[in-house]
């Protein structure tokens, strides 16, 4: 794993470490069922691979809801859609102040919590979705952030990176 060897795995116990129920955020989210330390690996995020291509066609699929979606990103362009033989991960809610993280790790994708979960506290990480087109106020709202945080940005997209503007003196190849 790429993470120090120090991470912890959930222990096995009677008692699962999570429950999906209803959420104050969205849906269904994830919560402790007990206190869980930082650095801990929760649970992988599961489902079919599939192509870019194939991601295309599914999305949008729900007359209901078309920006909705379980797809996670893969470093190698793949994506996972957890929609189909996902696991709970799928249910992790976004936040703008996240208290897990996901890491791929090995072409697979794990949440880790970033700090100490205390019983009945909802898991959420920072989904930083990127869209192609144009982040114009009707985009951002269909992806809309409800998470509450101080710093919220109301929007689970992942914010715009901004271009240096160029400075002046030599172009890289000018010799003096």
């Amino acid at each position: 794993m790429t993470s120090s060897s120090k991470s912890k795995t959930v222990a096995a116990s009677d008692k699962p470490a999570f429950i999906v129920r209803n959420s104050p955020i969205h849906g269904r989210g994830v919560f402790a069922t007990r206190n869980i330390p930082a650095d801990t690996l929760l649970i992988e995020y599961e489902g079919e691979r599939i192509s870019d291509k194939e991601a295309a066609k599914r999305h949008g699929s729900d007359p209901e809801n078309p920006y909705h979606t379980f797809f996670f990103s893969l470093e190698s362009g793949k994506m996972i859609d957890g929609g189909v033989d996902g696991s709970d991960a799928r249910w992790i809610n976004h936040a703008c102040e996240p208290n897990c993280e996901a890491r791929e790790e090995k072409k697979r994708v794990y949440i880790y919590t970033l700090r100490d979960i205390k019983r009945g506290e909802e898991f959420n990480y920072d989904y930083g979705l990127v869209v192609d087109e144009r982040q114009t106020k009707a985009l951002k709202k269909a992806y809309e952030c409800r998470c509450g945080a101080a710093s919220c940005r109301h929007t689970m997209l992942a914010p715009k990176v901004r271009k240096s503007a160029k400075k002046p003196g030599k172009k890289k190849d000018q010799k003096d």
